[in-house]
């Protein structure tokens, strides 16, 4: 056990946390970069070859038992070094429209969309005077005494839930948060993140939601952008120290006065499990009421999200209390969830796509109930499917390629499985096709932004529109454009870039002007990023983002089409392809690959290309390996890493 400890220590692992009994993935989290290097240094240092990302998550125990069977000791002064490389579209023109439809930027710094357009989406019914809390809470059909939330052991009922939540509104208000401040909440799947976001809904107030994994550099920036009045943190999770990272951050920024810290309390900080606790639980506090206005401000942010940072610092995203009230009552129809559905949360909550889509908020509006997952680990979500009966779910295609291998040999029962949300990145056809045999359940295609437009695949869709694009729009009042980089429309399944706007998308981001004015036109439209090509069913093809695409002496290359039929070679697990610099053609093709077993040369993958009818412009030019791909967000590659090292290898 002692040359394993030695080397998680050296990987960033606590004394304190090394343990025979713990497992790799469930318990010590650790990240794909930590990962390669680990089954670098087994096989380098032991000659043990193994795949931490298989079905099965080691035990330390299993581990080391490993080690002492292979009988031998790391050279001395061995560095150690991580392996890393082996070898080395403009945006659309437009002009202000007619008929006054430009955003506006209010004095709070939120950008609304034109009058004229909020009184139509007001008129068509879109949008109705309530806030995201009495979507929520007061107008599901769902009774007092219902589970409404499930984490672990604990459940609260939708009576235990609005008791909880007017408490906390109580207690904010005896804090001194009050309508228009912000609170940034980057809290794990638990039900204090649910109440204390629709608490803060209720006062008037918006909370952030920040997604567990961003650190220091990230937070920084939202803070110095957003000024909110209070933080909400886990004290530890996987690891890191939120708790040191948020007393930092209130040390560096005077605004930020309070800390709500979730687990081991701290005499410096608020509670939270006190702070969120129904109020027949006695956890103190003034005597509770409900101290919303009676006719609020809806044009206030019901929460904001956070953009996925592919281009720079989070921006942040706010999401106005009638648009997002809009999104949490009209998708849970398009997913077939009601009153009887059960949902089930293993990705991060705090992201949008699990957040509303109808995710954690569009479920309990819709009257069902809410399982608060902890891991992403197939056998432990079997486990809560099975317990809980549960019928919908999210994954990003990575983790759906798990969950089917894992659920060709489980014993756990998933009968009651009815949907899987698919999103976050565009599948390939083989990582959803299995879907329905394996796990007994439906695919359906998500696609969309946290700025607002989403769209689905129709639970009564062929295979063909299931497995193959991303869905239609959301909403009837949802605009797309599919334009040229001269801003002009593209034929029909012609590729080009995607505007849209309509009554969940947003005007603007917050404290951004210099975004703002680059990716929203002047008309309103927002400028999403995204390639695609419409189906002749009315669905999206997602074929790349606008820096996807590599521009070879002039022609247009679509790096998502090329990774999703390379990573189809049997040699090859995983692909991304970027441009690399060319002296004469300016970009090349350049993909990065992670083998499945023999790594394969250029011409073999060449060759496989041209057999699968790929237009020979396309090829790839170089061939780079990399043990694993790096990624941001959930489920999004790190193009900007890759484009920095294929530009280092030149």
């Amino acid at each position: 056990m002692e040359e394993l400890r030695r080397i998680l220590t050296e990987l960033g692992v606590e004394e304190q946390e090394i343990a025979p009994d713990l497992r790799l993935r469930a318990h010590l989290a650790l990240d794909s970069t930590e990962t390669v290097e680990l089954e670098a240094r087994l096989g380098r240092d032991y000659g043990i070859v193994v795949d931490l990302w298989d079905a099965h998550d080691y035990t330390l125990g299993e581990l080391s038992a490993r080690i002492e069977a292979a009988g031998a000791t790391p050279a001395a002064g061995d560095e150690h070094a991580a392996p890393a490389v082996n070898g080395g579209g403009a945006p659309a023109t437009d002009t202000a429209a007619p008929g006054g439809d430009a955003s506006r930027t209010g004095e709070d710094g939120l950008v609304r969309i034109s009058p004229a357009r909020a009184a139509e989406y007001r008129s068509a019914g879109y949008w109705i005077p309530r806030r995201v809390d009495q979507i929520v809470l007061d107008d599901a059909p769902a009774e007092a005494d219902q589970v409404a939330l499930v984490a672990g052991e604990r459940r609260l009922t939708r009576g235990e839930l609005r008791s909880a939540v007017s408490a906390t509104v109580a207690r904010l208000t005896a804090l001194g948060v009050r309508a228009g401040d912000m609170v940034v909440v980057q809290l794990p799947n638990e039900p204090e993140l649910v109440v204390l976001a629709l608490a803060l809904s209720r006062i008037g107030a918006t909370p952030i939601m920040t997604p567990i994994a961003l650190r220091h550099y990230e937070l920084d920036h939202v803070v110095r952008t957003a000024r909110p009045v209070a933080i909400a943190v886990p004290r530890r999770h996987t690891r890191f120290d939120h708790l040191a990272m948020a007393q930092r951050l209130r040390e560096e920024h005077a605004c930020l006065g309070t800390v709500l810290l979730s687990g081991e309390p701290d005499p410096s900080c608020v509670d939270l499990a006190a702070l969120c606790a129904p109020a027949e639980d006695g956890a103190g506090g003034p005597a509770v009421q409900d101290t919303a206005e009676p006719a609020p401000d809806l044009d206030r942010a019901a929460l904001c999200l956070l953009s996925s940072g592919t281009t720079g610092p989070p921006k942040v995203i706010p999401r106005l209390q009638e648009a997002y009230g809009y999104q949490l009552r009209h998708t849970p129809a398009l997913a077939g969830v009601g009153p009887e559905s059960v949902y089930l949360a293993v990705m991060p909550a705090t992201h949008g796509f699990v957040l509303g889509c109808p995710g954690v908020l569009g479920t309990l509006a819709a009257g069902g109930r809410v399982v608060l997952g902890a891991s992403t680990e197939p056998e432990q979500a079997f486990a809560l499917v099975e317990r809980e009966r549960v019928t919908h779910t999210t994954l990003v295609p990575a983790l759906v390629e798990r969950w089917v291998d894992a659920g060709r040999a489980t014993t756990h029962d998933l009968s009651s499985l009815r949907v899987l949300q698919v999103g976050g990145a565009r599948p390939r056809r083989g990582q959803v096709e299995e879907v329905p045999a394996v796990l007994g359940c439906q695919v359906q295609q998500c696609y969309g932004m946290s700025e607002g437009l989403l769209c689905y695949t129709a639970l009564d869709d062929t295979d063909e529109v299931v497995f193959d694009t991303q869905g239609r729009p959301a909403s009837p009042a949802d605009e797309i454009r599919v334009v040229d980089d001269a801003g002009d429309p593209v034929p029909p399944g012609e590729l080009g870039a995607l505007l849209t706007r309509g009554p969940y998308t947003v005007a603007g981001y917050y404290g951004d002007e210099e975004s703002n004015a680059s990716t929203f036109t002047a008309d309103g439209f927002y400028r999403t990023g995204d390639l695609v090509r419409v189906h002749p069913s009315g669905s999206l093809i997602v074929e790349g983002r606008n820096r996807d695409v590599i521009n070879r002496g002039g022609e247009k290359i679509s790096a998502v089409e090329l990774e999703l039929m390379a990573a189809e070679h049997p040699s090859i697990a995983s692909a991304a392809a970027v441009a690399g610099p060319h002296p004469r053609y300016g970009e090349e093709v350049c993909l990065f690959v992670v083998a499945d077993g023999t790594p394969p040369t250029l011409v073999d993958v060449r060759r496989y290309l041209v057999h699968r009818g790929l237009a020979r412009y396309k090829l790839p030019e170089r061939l780079e390996f990399v043990d694993a791909l790096p990624y941001l967000g959930i489920g999004k590659v790190d193009k900007k890493r890759l484009r920095a090292l294929a530009a280092e290898d030149r």
